[in-house]
């Protein structure tokens, strides 16, 4: 499980002492309404653990990983993803498998470039490790997400169905951006 830092971030594998704060972080409904076809507020430590288990999971593989953001005084910011995306069903995998980038901050740390910092370094980190594209899907709704992406230099390649059983728009980057 790896680390990677930024200017003012690092992200780091979540761990049993996150449970709190992740609770706090996904069981408030303006940080999670736009996570997924469905989102819904976590309510419980024990899913707050049970989820802490699936990101340090995810976390294993040599590009992927869950990362908690926090800064270098380890104050605890928010969460990023970066993994391959769940496709609607009857959609066709690609080869290689699609992988999404993906952020949320607690609100108390919105407005600080945060979310954009933190899916620099992990993207420039998987693209150096030879990912060659990653992809960033928001409800159509989510404006505050669809500017970091347009912040971070994504091209916008429209409204899609493709993922998740839901419409979001999509956005990517290429190793050749």
């Amino acid at each position: 499980m790896r680390t990677i830092t930024s200017q003012r971030l690092t992200l780091r594998p979540w761990d049993a002492d996150d449970t709190d704060f992740l609770l706090d972080l996904e069981g408030r409904w303006e940080v999670v309404r736009y996570l997924g076809a469905d989102p819904t507020p976590m309510t419980s430590r024990d899913e707050a653990l049970a989820s802490v288990a699936r990101r340090r999971a995810v976390s294993e593989h040599p590009i992927h990983g869950i990362w908690i953001i926090t800064d270098h005084a380890g104050a605890r910011l928010g969460n990023l993803l970066l993994k391959p995306i769940t496709l609607s069903a009857g959609e066709e995998p690609s080869d290689p498998a699609e992988v999404e980038i993906g952020w949320h901050v607690h609100p108390d740390a919105w407005g600080h470039g945060y979310a954009t910092e933190a899916a620099v370094a992990a993207s420039a980190d998987a693209l150096a490790r030879g990912q060659s594209r990653v992809i960033a899907v928001t409800h159509p709704d989510n404006h505050a997400s669809q500017a970091v992406c347009r912040r971070l230099g994504m091209r916008y390649v429209g409204l899609t169905t493709r993922y998740m059983d839901t419409s979001c728009e999509l956005f990517e980057w290429t190793d050749e951006r």
